[in-house]
């Protein structure tokens, strides 16, 4: 999709939302039906990793995984035949969100590690019937607006002036938003992560991950009247997406305090040991953002009761549940504090300046 760079910042930027918002209501349907549905995520972190690798945008990878989506809803496709259409809907993706000078060669994907790990070399025709295929498939219409696209002009308005964090007036916005874009920027990839969330608009997709990016911030009001005016959403049209983002986002959290501890326990060890303590090299650090490793289940995970119960935008209710610690980087000698999203969750957020 041929936009200006920073659409959202434009003057076109109501009437190119107002084209998306449109053309969303005319998706094909998604029935969840593959005979491979349980490859999908193992599919859908390929494309990811590839699209890391070549730093292609978010646009690019949504739609690409939607491709995938759709092509596996349709038609019953082996293993072997799966690695070409991902690669295929990767490229076809490629070409169509990004400048002609960032689409992967096919030199280049073949010289990757995870083609020889695959035993899989991509040539020239066999690329090109499959595109022509997936193509036809599509009625050679790629315009297919993914959450993805919506994400960035819903953060233009994501944190204002007159939002308060912890009941209190922010003296600058940028770590704010910093930490917004941040953390939207994790909730979209966890709408990748599993098919459940294609029962959802991708707008509406886009406005749950901007407000469960506020939840876990602290900010208030939780669902402003400017966020709820520019996205069509009230919270309770928010509230079921953002049971699943919540859900995965707290095993998340449990996931990666889990492997700190461990780390811990490995350090300790090896300093009694040795009698040397441990430098920093000989482990792997988890990333403060990173790309969740976990599928999803459908619904709420075991262990978890439902977050049907979330708060509205008002304000946060009292919880009892202990809060898991977030993964950022949080300002030295500054404690966080507990965010209680609903009855059943409570997470912790930065402190920023006041």
């Amino acid at each position: 999709m041929e936009l200006e760079d920073q659409w959202w910042k434009g003057q076109l930027a109501a009437d190119i939302y107002q084209a998306l918002r449109c053309k969303e209501l005319k998706l094909p349907s998604y029935k969840g039906q593959s005979p491979q549905l349980n490859l999908r995520r193992y599919f859908a972190d390929l494309i990811a990793i590839i699209c890391n690798r070549f730093c292609l945008c978010p646009a690019a990878r949504h739609l690409a995984v939607y491709l995938l989506d759709l092509f596996m809803d349709r038609y019953d496709v082996t293993m072997q035949q799966l690695h070409m259409v991902s690669l295929s809907c990767l490229l076809l993706a490629s070409k169509f969100e990004e400048r002609e000078d960032r689409v992967p060669k096919l030199e280049t994907l073949n010289s990757l590690g995870c083609m020889s790990s695959m035993n899989l070399v991509l040539t020239k025709q066999a690329l090109l019937h499959m595109e022509l295929l997936l193509l036809e498939t599509f009625s050679w219409n790629l315009y297919l607006p993914t959450a993805a696209h919506f994400i960035d002009y819903y953060l233009s308005v994501g944190v204002l002036d007159g939002d308060l964090h912890d009941g209190w007036p922010m003296v600058s916005l940028e770590k704010p938003k910093l930490y917004m874009a941040k953390y939207a920027d994790y909730f979209l990839e966890v709408s990748l992560q599993d098919h459940i969330f294609l029962c959802f608009a991708p707008s509406l997709v886009a406005a749950a991950c901007v407000a469960a990016s506020r939840l876990i911030l602290h900010l208030s009001p939780s669902w402003p009247a400017h966020l709820q005016r520019l996205t069509g959403y009230a919270w309770e049209n928010l509230t079921p997406c953002m049971e699943k983002l919540l859900i995965a986002h707290d095993s998340d959290v449990k996931e990666a305090n889990k492997q700190q501890c461990l780390q811990q326990q490995h350090s300790q060890a090896l300093l009694h040991s040795s009698g040397q303590p441990a430098t920093a090299s000989q482990f792997l650090q988890l990333p403060s953002m990173q790309f969740p490793q976990k599928a999803l289940q459908a619904g709420p995970a075991a262990g978890h009761r439902s977050a049907s119960y979330l708060q509205g935008p008002g304000g946060p209710q009292q919880s009892d549940t202990q809060a898991s610690a977030a993964c950022l980087d949080l300002k030295p000698g500054v404690p966080s504090r507990a965010y209680p999203v609903s009855m059943h969750y409570s997470y912790q957020a930065p402190c920023f300046d006041r």
